[in-house]
């Protein structure tokens, strides 16, 4: 789950960090990475779990209303979305349970905010829809998940509440941890039951490694990668740049030199898109105009041996 974008990110923070808490303790740092990437994968775990935290509740109306309808002998309330078999598969899915229980990782703490969203959901049309619906299948139980996550999950500001509240790393990560969150939403399958594979923290341990190298790779050849930016930025007024885009250039510069099979260009765009994130506006331009020539120069002369695009144009 923890991919190359997620790892980009917390070099970026935790190289930052490294500058302005002054210990410059280069292996305390990078166990900080570590753990920051950690810490994504456990909010992937947190997310998964408030699926089956909003069927419990959702069981607690269902037993209210069964038992009125027995006492004033009406129909009985429909089952369908407190017994959701999606919902089950996830609540029963050993995997994430195992997680969530090595680090004692629940929502039991917030039952005012599950009895929230539980109440948004069944006012919505998602889930209206859904109860009316005739489908009485898997796929339609699970679909009604992947709707309700996206329009009710995503961007709620009582979770970026709690996730503040929960944990320092978090915040930042839930955005695309969300984009993982759906896509083992619709990886689920009913045959598998709670054998159901979810995302591992690492595809490989390569990007583990990508992690490591690219922290120690930045902070070691600092110098050098400064020397670099300046020489290229008389126009650019280098001692005037804001720090974080002086970090965001050094981790650039890093990937650019250590990995070989990253393509340039791929390189510009991804520290432009994250100067958009973490510094000012100007910023992306700034960057792009520096790290480009210096690429140029490091092709030309040999200290790197990449393939040159013709002319970069960052990513909008």
């Amino acid at each position: 789950m923890i991919n190359r974008e997620i790892i980009r990110n917390k070099v970026v923070q935790l190289t930052y960090a490294y500058y302005q808490n002054g210990s410059k303790n280069i292996d305390s740092a990078e166990k900080e990475l570590l753990f920051s990437l950690s810490k994504a994968y456990d909010l992937y775990a947190y997310m998964l779990a408030l699926i089956p935290a909003v069927a419990r509740e959702s069981r607690k109306y269902l037993e209210v209303a069964q038992s009125k309808a027995q006492r004033e002998g009406t129909d009985m309330p429909s089952q369908k979305f407190a017994y959701n078999r999606f919902a089950i598969q996830v609540e029963q899915n050993l995997a994430l349970n195992d997680i969530l229980e090595s680090k004692k990782i629940s929502w039991n703490d917030h039952p005012e905010f599950i009895n929230k969203l539980y109440q948004q959901i069944s006012d919505s049309q998602i889930y209206k829809d859904y109860m009316e619906s005739s489908d009485d299948s898997f796929d339609s139980d699970r679909e009604v998940w992947r709707k309700l996550y996206r329009a009710l999950i995503e961007n709620n500001d009582d979770i970026d509440s709690i996730l503040e509240e929960e944990s320092l790393y978090w915040n930042d990560d839930k955005e695309i941890v969300d984009t993982f969150v759906v896509k083992t939403i619709k990886r689920f399958e009913e045959k598998a039951g709670s054998k159901q594979p979810i995302l591992p923290e690492y595809t490989s341990e390569e990007d583990r490694d990508f992690a490591r190298k690219l922290f120690r790779a930045s902070i070691l050849n600092a110098d050098e990668y400064q020397r670099y930016m300046g020489e290229m930025s008389r126009n650019w007024d280098f001692n005037r740049l804001a720090f974080m885009d002086v970090v965001i250039m050094q981790i650039a510069i890093a990937e650019m030199m250590t990995f070989p099979a990253i393509p340039i260009n791929v390189t510009i765009n991804e520290y432009v898109d994250i100067a958009k994130l973490y510094s000012t506006p100007r910023s992306g331009g700034y960057i792009n105009g520096i790290l480009d020539p210096i690429a140029r120069k490091l092709v030309k002369t040999g200290r790197m041996l990449k393939v040159m695009p013709e002319k970069n144009n960052p990513q909008q």
